[in-house]
């Protein structure tokens, strides 16, 4: 008898399978003497449509609202149908003894799983892969650990919670807005206030007043020094600002007190998923989206760190004995780094980092006992993988300690003040390129109470108040974070979902709302712009996973709650205006056209719902380019066929010439497309598309 294994994709398939031996390869599994190894493409079952319970559903119309089903049902996703099938034939299999869950181990992973197995209508027993690295090691302790599938039934219900909550609210409030205001609006339980907090900090912006204020900096002998007052630096009235700095002319400076205090600064704990991508923000400026995505293919193909998706920045206290291994695989690439820590058989000096009891399904974002090979990865990939290195590296360095010299100097009824920061152990700081901040002088440490000084090179400077910066992809998932908004693992998603609907921009890393999303959030509920409710909400989707919260009565509240929200849409007397209306007219229906950017270029839409009138406003550009210019060329479509056609110098070319080109080039994508290596297929398909096309070209 086997084990039937089902992984989330096929390149984890594929890496399990070798792993456990499975060594017959199939289109859509591998065969072992113990185990078939199959996978899903991430979801292949989804949550019904409306249309699929009532084919009216299929146009849109206000008064068919709230669509609230009694029982959801599942579909198998047409696109992925074909995987489908085939996990199904091989779960008939009478040899099948029972199923090793091996998805993702999250909320979404489960329910990709445990989907599948309800619309395979599975009886037999089910058991769990609960692992945190794809390194070999990890999958041979796991698979001699599986954990009883039951375990992790309170997680199902969960992320059952989590699709049907937004599913009842993302789609029916988002109907009810484009149908009540004929224009395609996007809303939901995460979204919507994310939207919101970008839209206040706008607000807060455009309100902003700047106001003058000055500030007067002295040298006193060597130092530098600044007038301060209640530990305020800054004048707002300039007739006291001039009478100050008269007042501190050529004046002798006597030290009024000198304060020293002896500090330490704690190891920072290791990354979890939304720390490590405001870092990545900060410091290299990727996106959420692309963090999470470099970070999983360090996880999943290179096998260099531990699970991305988590919320904890503890380690459980049996991976101690995990450190050193941990070390000596990265050593190769932090020799320096590394070398003082080996001889003490990688003692971790951050004790405070071993606390069971802070870690929920996964632990802190760490380095894999994988050997280290930094010439495979891509830059991006070594950005990233430094960033988590040294964090963790940092757990094995003492204490940065520093002292902290504040000295007042008393000018008659005036007060300047002068501080410096003077290191007396650089600790992690070594390792993390922080050892010194510039700031260890030690020029006001010979300091005594009483020294006098001249006063000279007297400066009064002017300047504005600023109004607070937009908000960063950091920034945005910090505030998420503070509100519960989402998860670590679907905030990046959220925020692209913002970019892609057109509700804000991203300009130079900072986010803005556009018209469209300043227009929703004014008609959109006030319920459903709130960070509380949506944290509310997290909080009980938590709790269900813990096994303390109530299914039913979450859903049954939901339930209610989009009722409420689509009553208040259908009753609000609000008004929108579409932001990118044009003159133009559409040539089938006459209604008034709207201007889109989409990835092909400014298109040209019918704003009437049921219209499906679309063109390209621009000429579409090809990859040709002009013999003369060199400039891309239009692509254009004529009574001869297609043609290439170059504005500036009209230097005109027909499609035909580079059909052989192109050919060669689908044959290139085909064989891309079908190999080994591309997740979404197996080997055997691969080397036979190989075969033909080789014989093709003979």
């Amino acid at each position: 008898m086997k084990s039937l294994v089902l992984a989330e994709k096929p390149s984890v398939a594929r890496e399990i399978a070798r792993v456990l031996g499975c060594k017959q390869p199939h289109k859509h599994y591998f065969e072992g003497s113990k185990y078939i190894v199959t996978w899903a493409l991430g979801h292949l079952i989804e949550l019904k449509m409306p249309e699929d319970y009532d084919p009216k559903y299929k146009t849109w119309r206000l008064e068919d609202l709230p669509i609230i089903p009694q029982q959801m049902g599942l579909n198998i996703i047409r696109k992925t149908s074909h995987q489908f099938r085939a996990i199904a034939n091989v779960a008939k299999r009478t040899d099948i003894k029972d199923c090793i869950i091996a998805t993702d181990a999250g909320r979404e992973g489960e329910l990709v799983a445990r989907w599948i197995l309800k619309k395979l209508n599975w009886k037999k027993p089910i058991l769990r892969l609960w692992i945190s690295s794809q390194t070999d090691k990890a999958i041979r302790d796991g698979f001699k650990d599986l954990k009883p599938g039951k375990r992790f039934d309170h997680l199902y219900q969960s992320a059952i919670c989590r699709a049907e909550a937004d599913w009842l609210i993302g789609l029916n409030v988002t109907r009810a807005l484009t149908t009540k205001y004929n224009d395609p609006l996007s809303a939901g339980r995460v979204q919507t206030p994310t939207l919101a907090m970008i839209i206040d900090r706008e607000k807060e912006i455009q309100k902003f007043v700047p106001k003058p204020y000055w500030t007067i900096h002295a040298n006193i002998g060597s130092l530098s020094a600044s007038w301060e007052q209640n530990g305020e630096k800054r004048i707002f009235s300039k007739e006291t600002a001039k009478h100050i700095y008269e007042k501190l002319k050529n004046k002798q400076a006597a030290i009024l007190s000198i304060e020293r205090k002896k500090k330490k600064e704690q190891q920072p704990l290791p990354y979890d998923l939304t720390e490590l991508q405001q870092d990545a923000n900060k410091r290299f400026g990727f996106s959420a989206k692309k963090t999470l995505t470099v970070l999983q293919r360090l996880y999943e193909h290179h096998k260099l760190v531990t699970y991305p998706r988590t919320d904890s920045r503890y380690l459980t206290s049996d991976m101690e004995s995990t450190m050193f291994d941990r070390l000596k695989a990265m050593a190769s690439s932090y020799k320096d780094e590394i070398g003082p820590l080996l001889s003490d058989r990688g003692k971790v000096n951050a004790r405070q980092v071993f606390n069971n009891e802070k870690v929920t399904d996964h632990h802190a974002i760490i380095p894999t006992e994988e050997p280290l090979h930094m010439n495979k990865l891509s830059e991006d990939e070594r950005k990233l993988y430094d960033l988590i290195a040294r964090r963790f590296l940092a757990l094995f360095y003492p204490v940065y300690e520093y002292e902290t010299v504040h000295a007042v100097f008393r000018i008659g009824e005036e007060t300047l003040t002068a501080r410096e920061i003077v290191v007396v152990n650089a600790g992690f700081r070594k390792v993390l390129g922080k050892n010194d901040d510039g700031r260890g002088k030690k020029q006001l440490s010979s300091l005594m109470k009483g020294q006098t000084f001249t006063l000279h090179e007297l400066e009064l400077k002017e300047a504005l108040t600023e109004p607070p910066l937009r908000y960063s992809e950091a920034d945005i998932l910090s505030q998420m974070e503070k509100y519960g908004l989402g998860t670590p693992a679907t905030r990046a998603d959220i925020i692209e979902r913002l970019v892609e609907t057109e509700a804000v921009e991203r300009k130079n890393g900072r986010f803005y709302p556009t018209k469209k999303g300043k227009q929703l959030i004014e008609l959109v509920n006030e319920e459903l712009k709130s960070p509380e409710l949506t944290a509310q909400w997290e909080k009980e989707l938590e709790a269900i996973a813990r096994g303390k919260g109530d299914p039913k009565a979450f859903l049954q509240n939901i339930r209610k709650q989009t009722e409420h929200l689509v009553s208040e849409i259908k009753q609000s007397d609000r008004t929108y205006l579409a932001h990118n209306l044009t003159g133009s007219t559409c040539p089938e229906c006459g209604s008034f056209l709207k201007e889109r950017a989409t990835k092909e270029g400014r298109m040209l839409v019918c704003s009437n719902m049921e219209c499906r009138f679309r063109k390209h406003k621009d000429p579409k550009l090809s990859k040709r380019r002009c013999p003369q210019c060199k400039k891309r060329m239009e692509i254009h479509e004529g009574k001869a066929g297609v043609y290439f056609q170059c504005r500036s110098c009209n230097v005109v070319e027909k499609a035909e010439e580079k059909k052989t080109a192109a050919i060669n080039r689908k044959d290139r994508a085909l064989l891309q497309k079908y190999s080994p290596e591309n997740d979404s297929f197996g080997t055997s398909l691969g080397e036979l598309l190989k075969q033909a096309l080789e014989k093709k070209d003979s």
